[in-house]
């Protein structure tokens, strides 16, 4: 029998190849080599296949024997595939070592193809770069499943003219390489070698944009941006160029709304001339359609209206089948913004007065959507009290609740921002306020409206920029607790910390406002996945995980302030430092005091306190929790911090059928509970009580099985779990249909991509 090779040349078969390959792929997996050998049959009966062919049948065969049961398979099934990739690459660059050609000729030809950023050259000499490459692992490749190396091949190594070109090892280096560039000379490389190790074996996940991104030529590294559109038409207009410059560079975008005036208010002395907020996110909406990542995917954007608004029946319908279709947006994902008030109103089943936020401004001088707390309410009775309001609509609060839930339950929207949680745990109070999240409800600081907008006019060139907005912007990596060891556990969030920090000075985001928003706060987020993994490896239940979780995210908070304690002492504290809650004392929200009597690390917190007062402290938040729903797959870990959606299923798409299980599903299998056998306010409380430890949010999906009769109480009851146990959000609805396996809404996070 023949084969053709990849370099067209014909020869014969030589099935001790096949059987060494096989064996390759099966060193040090539990599972014999020739129960893969023994099912490969076609391979021998076909004329004239090409070594690709054979290559890719063994890959399918591996994929055809994984199960519940033997999961191994997933893991030799990878390693069939990166031996094709490996071999694809050599052949298209013309080196004979196995797995890896030569790392510094690599770099050369990647500058000089203009896939790397030169600038690498300026940063290390030749013999750097060659250093580094002898740094790479290249076994590190072998701890990919099928899942995670086949989402490493497909997005985010490079490719060139669709050929292989970039490993993933090389991938690794390079990255850590420009995320060490700016350290200091004497100790750069030890820190190159450290990221490297952190990065490649899969303790530190670094968010999409960074992985992508950091060594092509002006990539964007930041993964979360917010703004605010003013009540004026260069605002609005200026706001929407804005999220087309940041999902053409790849981020997700938050956009508040709630300070345009609403439907039926004046415009200029003409009452009912305005038509809303609905029209303009039309035109957000289709402005993401229209600026799609650099056709990479869909822009992804996150609309935020508060509960007080008078637009917002017809904003909870944006998404729903029913209704004036040119009142809709299928592209955007809605959010709600909730004061305490309102929650309380529901519960005591009170009205709730919706308002135009214009009027409100024209009669009272007050920007209503920049107040919160006890100031929000106070100002909120009082003006429902005076009466002097001519466009209002008067409801009833657990009406509007349940409308909220019934959108929930139909398109798994709107998400719920508890702004006063929020805003009361927010270290920088004093410099602002937090009115909405982010695309994936984790990332929330201080962002402001763009005002006062100056355009400039230079070689022909018109130029806006806002002269006093800010947008919110957040650099992510997650810390796999699938893989990190408890003894590693400081040293990685150490790295973290160190890792995000240098990406702030990397990067030029797309517009000025967000770079004054990282020179200003330097906000960082550290999130986590694999916590069902760990729970499981030491065999702890989900619904049961308060004590560990809370043990567990007290540790992580305190190594990673700790990290930016240090990081201040030789590069100074964030700019805003100074009359922050850090520099009285007060961290997550809470006293002093309360850190001595409730918390584990007592003392150590106190200490830490000390050295913050003392010294600074370099970021101004630090985490926050993504949903990683791809990246955890890369990882190969669970996403998140919540309960396995599935112990074992198989993701079939137009590229074939993909096995995913998570890593201990042999050993811990009945510790693996899954979501949907859960009673999600058991979740929420346990998410609840990372929260404790989360200076921003987590992505907090919540699934409803209606399989369990599942009822409307049950889902205020969860809502009102989360909001009590002090949830700063909540991110997507899912429910599982009756006799169905299928969960409705969005699966996956599409914006920061993490």
């Amino acid at each position: 029998m023949m084969v053709i090779k990849r370099n067209q040349k014909e020869s014969v078969i030589d099935i001790q190849q096949i059987r060494d390959a096989i064996d390759w792929a099966c060193q040090d997996v539990s599972v014999e080599p020739l129960e893969l050998e023994s099912h490969i049959t076609a391979i021998y009966t076909n004329e004239k296949i090409t070594t690709s062919e054979i290559q890719m049948s063994l890959v399918d065969q591996a994929l055809r024997m994984t199960s519940v049961e033997r999961p191994e398979f997933r893991i030799v099934a990878a390693r069939l595939l990166l031996m094709e990739i490996y071999k694809e690459a050599a052949h298209y660059r013309g080196y004979d070592e196995f797995p890896y050609g030569d790392y510094l000729e690599f770099v050369r030809s990647a500058v000089e193809k203009r896939h790397y950023d030169p600038i690498i050259f300026e940063y290390y000499s030749e013999i750097e770069i060659y250093e580094a490459g002898k740094m790479i692992k290249p076994q590190y490749d072998l701890d990919f499943d099928y899942a995670g190396a086949r989402l490493m091949a497909n997005r985010y190594t490079i490719k060139d003219r669709g050929n292989v070109f970039e490993l993933p090892q090389e991938l690794f280096m390079t990255v850590a390489l420009f995320l060490a560039a700016n350290e200091p000379k004497d100790i750069r490389m030890t820190i190159v070698k450290n990221f490297y190790k952190s990065i490649a074996k899969r303790k530190i996940s670094l968010a999409t944009p960074i992985l992508i991104n950091l060594r092509r030529i002006n990539g964007n590294l930041s993964s979360c941006f917010v703004a605010a559109m003013d009540d004026s038409l260069d605002s609005i207009f200026y706001t929407v160029n804005s999220i087309a410059q940041i999902s053409k560079n790849g981020g997700g975008v938050g956009v508040n709304i709630s300070r345009v005036r609403a439907g039926g208010a004046e415009i200029k002395g003409v009452p009912h001339a305005s038509g809303g907020v609905i029209p303009w996110i039309r035109i957000m909406n289709d402005t993401a359609v229209a600026v799609n990542q650099m056709g990479k995917r869909a822009g992804a954007l996150t609309v935020a209206l508060d509960i007080w608004h008078l637009d917002v029946p017809d904003f909870l319908e944006l998404q729903t089948e029913n209704g004036d279709q040119r009142k809709k947006a299928y592209d955007i994902f809605p959010q709600v913004v909730v004061p305490d008030l309102f929650m309380e109103r529901v519960e005591a089943d009170e009205t709730w007065t919706l308002m135009d936020p214009h009027e409100i401004k024209r009669l009272y001088n007050t920007d209503i959507a920049e107040l919160w707390g006890e100031e929000f309410t106070k100002f909120y009775s009082k003006i429902e009290s005076l009466g002097e309001l001519k466009l209002i609509k008067k409801v009833k609060a657990k009406e509007l609740f349940k409308q909220i839930m019934k959108s929930q339950v139909e398109t798994g929207m709107p998400y719920i921002f508890f702004k006063d949680t929020v805003n009361q745990t927010n270290p920088n109070k004093h410099d602002g306020m937090i009115g909405s999240g982010n695309l994936c409800q984790e990332s929330f600081s201080n962002f402001r409206p763009t005002n006062n907008i100056k355009t400039t006019v230079e070689n022909g060139v018109v130029t806006q920029r806002s002269q006093d907005g800010l947008i919110h912007t957040c650099n992510l990596v997650s810390l796999n607790l699938a893989v990190i060891r408890e003894e590693e556990m400081e040293e990685c969030c150490a790295m973290a910390v160190r890792i995000l920090d240098n990406t702030i000075d990397m990067t030029e985001t797309p517009i000025k406002e967000s770079d004054m928003h990282n020179n200003r706060y330097r906000t960082i987020g550290i999130g986590a996945m694999g916590l069902a993994d760990i729970l499981a490896k030491n065999g702890v239940l989900y619904e049961n995980s308060i004590d560990y979780v809370g043990k567990l995210f007290e540790e992580i908070a305190w190594f990673s302030i700790k990290a930016s304690v240090e990081l201040a002492k030789t590069r100074g504290a964030y700019p805003q430092f100074a009359g922050s809650d850090w520099s009285r004392g007060v961290l997550f929200g809470r006293e002093e005091s309360w850190f001595r009597t409730e918390s584990t690390l007592g003392e150590k917190w106190m200490t830490l306190i000390e050295e913050i007062k003392e010294h600074g402290i370099r970021n101004s938040q630090l985490l926050a929790i993504a949903p990683n729903t791809s990246s955890s797959l890369l990882q190969g870990c669970s996403a998140g911090v919540l309960p396995v959606y599935s112990k074992f299923h198989v993701d079939k798409n137009a590229n074939g059928a993909i096995p995913i299980c998570p890593p201990f599903i042999k050993e811990a299998f009945w510790y693996y509970k899954e979501n949907k056998h859960i009673d999600q306010r058991k979740v929420v409380t346990v998410i609840a009580e990372i929260q404790k430890w989360i200076d921003q949010g987590i992505s907090m999906e919540v699934l409803y099985n209606l399989n369990n009769n599942i009822q409307a109480r049950d889902i205020y009851e969860t809502i009102f779990t989360a909001w009590r146990a002090g949830s700063k959000s909540i991110y997507y609805t899912r429910t599982i249909q009756k006799n169905s396996n299928i969960a409705s809404s969005k699966e996956e996070c599409v914006s920061c991509a993490n």
